[in-house]
């Protein structure tokens, strides 16, 4: 065969691929960490409310206790939900399935038993990391028996496969795992970094679970997720740590880019606008940075502002940060000129702010949604709603329907709930358990 044709060959079964799993994939469905575009922007045409009220059951469709404790957010397939969680006092690591309708707990498939890690941070939990849906199956990574597992299951529960990618076991802070998988093409990338000799980015053949490409990572301790986005018209494995932020080919794991710059632990995800990729970070250096992302290795600007767990947000030209400290910015990212700052709470954030049509919805740690106009020329407050008294997980939205992962009471107390917001009159609400 020519080599010509074999090109068109290639090409053909490429994009036969990608256009199988889009169609698989429902415009509605939120699929893994950050939605179907990895940018928590919600799908077009999502009404969520602005305001609702959990103790009244204003526009609260529904709310279910969750078994356990985890911080990964919720995805969104079809009628179903997914969500992981972790019993302490049981010692397992599980996935549960919710009818998206009613909210009722429809399953939970215990994929780990009595090989929780021995120390985590108190802020961490043992099911942090958000799974990912590939159009076919779930995936979902945990940190469990001094490794990093991930296991491939079926929407209705049938276990295909299960590997230890790789060992986890940190030395100078245990201070446990975060980082989500993403999946491209038919590979699910797993980032495992720490500061051990195994420490690297895991590249593995979805149907199978066998690896397909390693890239080793320096030995740092740190939390990112992977993201993978077409940026100056080439597909990017992008991710920020170890004072570096890189670019690598999603497909071999070869290095396009990388650039000195961030701090040596990262917790958020990178996002990006046009040419220009972002991150902030705290540890041991507190700051945004700006890079260029085609490869010129350019810094173009950086500041001290810190959001050390949640990541940023972008929209067209600008970028909105929830800092650390409860301030709230807008920067212009070509340049980095700060549009407007304000103070919006005093506490604490983990989760990552969600742009839904013109407005972000921010979740505090103490359990406050806070609703602002995604504008770049004024800051305005549109909402404050109570949900609770904590919040890790970042918020999600489809459809009519905002999803929450929220907690009332502390200590033994403690319980975690996932709530449905949606525009429903208070007699039709349905509270759950």
């Amino acid at each position: 065969m020519h080599s010509e044709n074999r090109t068109s060959l290639l090409s053909f079964l490429c994009v036969s691929t990608l256009l199988s799993l889009t169609s698989i994939l429902r415009a509605e469905d939120w699929p893994g960490w950050r939605g179907a575009n990895s940018d928590n922007h919600a799908p077009e045409d999502t009404n969520v409310p602005i305001r609702w009220d959990l103790e009244s059951g204003s526009n609260i469709a529904w709310k279910t206790a969750i078994p356990g404790r985890g911080h990964s957010s919720p995805i969104v397939i079809g009628e179903m939900i997914f969500l992981t969680t972790a019993e302490a006092e049981k010692q397992t690591q599980s996935l549960l399935k919710f009818d998206r309708e009613s909210g009722q707990l429809m399953d939970q498939w215990v994929l780990h038993r009595g090989t929780l890690p021995r120390r985590i941070h108190p802020n961490n939990s043992y099911a942090s990391p958000t799974p990912v849906y590939d159009g076919e199956n779930i995936f979902v990574a945990f940190h469990t028996n001094d490794a990093i597992w991930l296991t491939s299951i079926t929407p209705a529960g049938q276990e295909l496969w299960s590997v230890r990618v790789c060992e986890y076991k940190p030395n100078a802070f245990q201070f446990g795992y975060g980082a989500s998988p993403v999946i491209e093409d038919d590979l699910v990338i797993v980032a495992a970094e720490y500061d051990g000799p195994e420490s690297g980015i895991y590249a593995l053949n979805r149907h199978t679970g066998k690896q397909v490409w390693k890239r080793k990572r320096p030995q740092n301790l740190n939390f990112a997720s992977p993201v993978v986005a077409t940026i100056t018209g080439q597909r990017q494995l992008l991710i920020a740590g170890a004072n570096t932020i890189m670019s690598y080919d999603p497909q071999t794991g070869r290095t396009v880019w990388s650039i000195d710059a961030g701090t040596e632990a990262i917790c958020g995800t990178i996002v990006w606008d046009g040419r220009r990729v972002l991150i902030s970070g705290g540890n041991p250096v507190a700051g945004t940075w700006c890079v260029s992302a085609d490869g010129s290795q350019k810094l173009l600007w950086d500041n001290p502002v810190m959001c050390y767990e949640q990541s940023l947000l972008t929209i067209k030209n600008y970028v909105f940060a929830i800092a650390d400290n409860g301030v709230v910015y807008c920067w212009r990212t070509r340049d980095g000129t700060e549009m407007w700052k304000k103070r919006l709470f005093s506490g604490r954030v983990s989760a990552s702010p969600l742009l839904v049509d013109d407005r972000i919805y921010i979740a505090a740690q103490d359990g406050t949604v806070y609703v602002i106009s995604a504008i770049p020329d004024r800051f305005d407050l549109l909402a404050e709603n109570r949900n609770g008294d904590s919040m890790f997980a970042s918020p999600v939205a489809v459809d009519d329907m905002l999803y929450l992962r929220c907690a009332t009471g502390v200590g033994e107390k403690r319980q975690e709930y996932l709530v449905a917001t949606g525009e429903v009159a208070l007699g039709n609400s349905r509270p759950g358990n």
